[in-house]
């Protein structure tokens, strides 16, 4: 192994080497990322974390383009072409890299829900009386909707002059504040 690195150019052992140490770094940032570790703690937010930004310049990102770089390279330099086509065809090759990651990253991102109940989706909606809701708003009841896909049981009020009993369909008009839907009933 060490007479063939030796009997190397200079040109030649630079992409070996710049192969060899960013496939290993990137075989562990895969690892990492595939088996639950931290690797995320790498890429830092250079505008702060403001959401899911478009990352194309992360620690993953330039490890994908110099193992992509490097590889390309080498495949280029045993293809017998010329230095300057060499390079430039390894760096197209890692940029492109650089792009399909941040991508896939975005993408991926982008899946992720945050789990948070936004009341405020509820508006509109329409539903189910669960547990009797008094008239003009003497009893908190309950009503099944279907919030952000998935399907509730939450607090309500109602400004009609019956009671809201089970089974009764309604329109949520309004959220408080607090958090408590005001409903009306469907089929006046």
């Amino acid at each position: 192994m060490e007479e063939w690195f030796s009997a190397l150019a200079t040109f030649e052992k630079v992409y070996w080497v710049i192969a060899l140490i960013s496939s290993v770094i990137f075989i562990v940032l895969l690892a990492a990322t595939i088996f639950g570790g931290d690797a995320d703690g790498m890429d830092a937010d250079i505008e702060g974390d403001t959401g899911i930004e478009f990352q194309f310049l992360s620690f993953k990102n330039l490890m994908g383009f110099f193992t992509i770089f490097g590889w390309s390279g080498i495949a280029c330099l045993d293809g017998g072409l010329s230095k300057g086509l060499t390079i430039g065809i390894s760096v197209v090759c890692g940029l492109l890299m650089m792009v399909a990651m941040a991508s896939l990253f975005y993408y991926l991102g982008k899946l992720q829900s945050s789990g948070t109940l936004r009341l405020e989706n509820a508006l509109h909606q329409i539903g189910e009386v669960y547990l009797t809701i008094g008239a003009k708003r003497s009893n908190i009841g309950k009503v099944s909707i279907t919030v952000q896909g998935t399907l509730r049981e939450l607090d309500a009020l109602t400004d009609e002059d019956t009671n809201l009993v089970m089974g009764n369909v309604v329109r949520v008009k309004e959220v408080t504040d607090n958090g408590i839907l005001i409903v009306e009933l469907l089929n006046k």
